[in-house]
């Protein structure tokens, strides 16, 4: 059982005198993991159930993670103890020593599996024993979480098997890997940081149980990437071919050349630093560099690209920014931090609290939820908050004692020199011993890259920068050929049918392949290897672009932006907000600011296509009506008629989701709709199940339709309450009163086509524009393609301190964003 306690957090002296403490996460209206998602990995916050792999439409490689081995409960362990909840903490390590199995015939991700669960069995276990060496708990214990983390690591090794040492990165926890029930063994690359941060788990485990292969396999697989760096500057890149190790991906990179690489390898705890670029992008780094060189503020609250666009609105919830705030207050002690710590709890609360979680934000431009809650929320966001404002009398063992892993699970430091299982270093790699005083000041110091030479860089890239093409022939390009009497290109983008065998054959050539997608769409996708020729693979090179670009404007043209379905009676009050899909017909609510507010009813019929029999329930409601059997402009016409004030249309395909399928977008029927004046959105199916779900539940259920999620004060919930319970004769609950703020601006989505008789808008995918494909094996989605038209600032919380007072001491900073906004970078 995994409880969700209530977590106490201590005052705070602020610079002013004030004392604030933090309002702190309210989980005493939260249900359990066990009454909802016990046994599932994880639990769905806004449907209330758990998410079993299989059971749920695939999230692709997020899905990797899940390994019907109670994912969120192993992961969880240490975070009660920090928490001071001993009871909870003993009564879940009985669960998991009694439920848990990880003999699954299932393919898991071995980073993830081992930061998650191997890291999870092993901070339970190393707080376990402290607890037992205290007296009061867990007198029982005789080492049951660590025989189950051996257990795990031995059903890591087999992806280690590769000539390289380098590991797989997937295994299956029945069958290994390169068996034919083992569906995987296939794969060639990997991620540096999947390959290079087991040794933490994999020492620790070998140091625990005294069983030196976990800690030798992991070692080989850091010690083959460092001796793969680039030599002049102990580099490494992103991504690894884990059979030759070459790199497939060079472009992001990090070196051992901090002194925090040098403390972790000196102590037997780490040999490289490895960040990716998804770490650096989700603001890890600062937590590393703090260890360097003392932290301070030049790593700040927000980010932003050069062209001051977001390209990717989805909030999972992670925890790294949390980290990194707790970790730099640790360093410098400035008060600062604790005011960036009661924000992000503050913003928590109010934009992800929903009745059974958290749930991640879809797009935090118009504040709509993703039915996930990863466990990685309650291991690491709920740890790092409570220590940044925590005392040393409020923990009940020293932190201090204890090293973070990449989960934020806790390893006792004397295991760095104990037991130490590698009495040898690797005998093909050779280590530079660096001078602690070159990094007293930077991470690293640049004058002892640059040595008193501004154009020492330069200097070294002058004479290599025509090596390739003084050594290797060159062929004249397409776009060269172009230029004189050549032949011309073959196939332009714009010119592309789908349904022309012709183009389909100059694809081939090129190396395209089309791919046609279950919605209707196609996608296309080249390898280069496969073209005719060189020339014709860097034809189908330029048209993949020219199509990107042609699908990137076309949406811009075409798409309206997404809308928001914003449940505001009680128990939901305005937290759980879903995407919809915009229509070209009726009210425009990007003009209507405060929405279309009301209690939601079902007509009838159902699918909305004849007169509405039970007009006395929809007047003045919002109607809930199926997709399907007539056009979208018919059912608003219908339910105009019957006095309703707006309409929400529900998928009737069964099981699909706005985080699996494209935003839909209803379209006219060909007629003048200037008669249609009611707002109307679309649903898919699991969005729409929520509000069917509530009503059964509730009875009477009120939304607000916007262009975005509005803000709520959530201390007026309880007034709410009362208020809904003193005038229960009435039909309707009291409305909840609003803050009434915008929260940001709303962007384009996708596009998707439908067979179906209600008309829609033919997207990219349709023969005129097929979508680019783009492979992604990170855990963020495909960024999107179209800009953001809002210049209008953000302003979440109308009630916290403004920008301009937190940011007082950032006057260069502030000088240096308006300069480049005057400049239109």
């Amino acid at each position: 059982h995994v409880s969700y306690p209530v977590c106490k957090i201590a005052q705070c002296q602020f610079p002013d005198g004030i004392k604030w403490a933090p309002s702190p996460f309210k989980l005493s209206s939260l249900v359990s993991l066990q009454d909802h998602a016990y046994p599932a990995d994880e639990l769905m916050p806004l449907t209330c159930r758990g998410r079993v792999r299989g059971q749920e439409p695939s999230r692709g490689d997020v899905d990797d993670a899940l390994g019907k081995f109670s994912l969120t409960l192993i992961d969880t362990l240490d975070t009660l103890v920090v928490l001071n909840k001993t009871k909870e903490f003993e009564e879940a390590v009985k669960k998991v020593i009694k439920d848990v199995n990880l003999d699954n015939d299932i393919v898991v991700s071995v980073f993830e599996t081992n930061i998650r669960v191997l890291g999870g069995l092993l901070g339970g276990h190393s707080v376990a024993i402290m607890l037992k060496d205290k007296g009061e708990y867990m007198q029982w214990y005789n080492g049951e979480l660590l025989h189950m983390a051996k257990e795990l690591g031995y059903k890591l090794l087999p992806a280690f098997n590769t000539t390289s040492g380098l590991p797989y990165p997937r295994v299956n926890l029945k069958f290994g890997v390169r068996h034919p029930e083992a569906r995987t063994g296939t794969e060639t690359d990997t991620c540096t940081a999947c390959a290079g941060t087991l040794i933490l788990e994999f020492a620790a485990l070998s140091r625990f149980t005294g069983t030196s292969v976990f800690e030798e396999y992991a070692r080989k697989a850091l010690d083959f990437i460092w001796e793969k760096r680039q030599r002049s500057s102990n580099l490494v890149g992103v991504t690894i071919n884990i059979h030759t190790g070459d790199w497939v991906r060079k472009g992001e990179c990090c070196a051992e050349s901090s002194k925090a690489g040098k403390w972790i390898c000196r102590y037997g705890i780490c040999q490289l630093c490895l960040v990716s670029v998804t770490a650096l992008h989700q603001a890890s780094l600062p937590g590393l560099q703090q260890c360097a060189c003392a932290g301070g503020r030049d790593w700040r609250l927000h980010a932003f690209t050069t062209d001051f666009r977001v390209h990717w609105a989805q909030h999972p919830l992670r925890p790294e920014f949390a980290e990194s705030t707790y970790f730099l207050y640790k360093a410098t002690g400035d008060p600062y931090y604790l005011e960036v710590g009661k924000t992000l709890i503050e913003n928590l609360n109010k934009y992800a609290r929903v009745p059974c979680g958290f749930a991640a934000m879809k797009d935090v431009r118009t504040g709509s939820h993703e039915d996930r809650m990863d466990s990685f929320f309650l291991a690491e966001m709920f740890k790092y908050l409570y220590l940044l404002f925590a005392d040393k009398e409020d923990m009940i063992f020293d932190i201090e004692d204890y090293i973070f892993t990449t989960e934020a699970h806790l390893l006792p430091l004397w295991l760095s020199t104990t037991n130490q299982t590698i009495s040898k270093k690797n005998t093909t790699t050779e280590y530079t011993e660096l001078d602690d005083s070159n990094f007293d000041w930077t991470c690293p110091n640049t004058q002892i890259l640059f040595p008193n030479d501004p154009m020492f860089a330069q200097s070294i890239r002058e004479p290599l920068k025509n090596v390739v093409d003084k050594s290797c022939p060159r062929s004249i390009s397409r776009a060269e050929e172009s230029l004189g009497s050549g032949p011309k290109p073959p196939l332009r983008a714009r010119d592309f049918m789908a349904s022309n065998p012709e183009h389909l054959e100059i694809l081939k050539k090129m190396g395209v392949s089309l791919i046609h997608l279950k919605d209707g769409r196609v996608q296309l996708v080249q390898h280069a290897v496969q073209a005719a020729s060189s020339l014709d693979a860097e034809d189908g090179l330029r048209f993949m672009q020219e199509m990107i670009e042609l699908s990137s404007q076309q949406q811009k043209e075409q798409q309206l932006p997404p809308r928001a379905v914003q449940i505001v009676s009680h128990p939901f009050f305005g937290r759980v907000v879903l995407t919809a899909g915009p229509a070209q017909f009726g009210m425009d609510l990007s003009k209507h600011k405060s929405g279309t507010r009301g209690f939601v009813a079902t007509i009838k019929p159902y699918n909305g296509c004849s007169e509405i029999t039970n007009p006395e329930a929809v007047k003045e409601k919002i109607a809930l009506m199926q997709r399907g059997q007539c056009m979208f402009a018919e059912k608003a016409r219908n339910i105009q008629k019957a006095g309703a004030i707006g309409g929400i249309v529900i998928d009737d395909n069964e099981g699909s989701s706005s985080d699996t399928a494209p935003l839909f977008q209803m379209a006219g029927d060909g007629k003048n709709t200037d008669d249609i004046t009611i707002p109307m959105l679309f649903l898919f199916n699991k969005e729409g199940n929520i509000i069917l779900d509530a009503i059964r539940e509730y009875e009477a259920v009120e939304v607000l339709l916007s262009d975005k999620a509005k803000d709520r004060d959530l201390e007026m919930e309880n007034m709410d309450h009362k208020l809904s319970e003193n005038d229960s004769h009435k039909q309707n609950s009291e409305e909840a009163s609003s803050a009434s703020q915008d929260v940001g601006a709303a962007d384009s989505d996708s596009i998707s086509t439908s067979s179906d008789q209600d008309s829609s808008i033919p997207g990219p995918g349709e023969a005129g524009a097929p979508e680019p494909a783009c492979t992604q094996r990170d855990e963020q989605p495909q960024e999107q393609q179209s800009e953001t038209e809002s210049d209008s600032k953000v302003n979440w919380d109308n009630k916290v301190q403004p920008m301009e007072s937190i940011l007082a001491d950032w006057n260069e900073d502030i000088e240096a964003f308006e300069m480049m906004e005057k400049d239109e970078l």
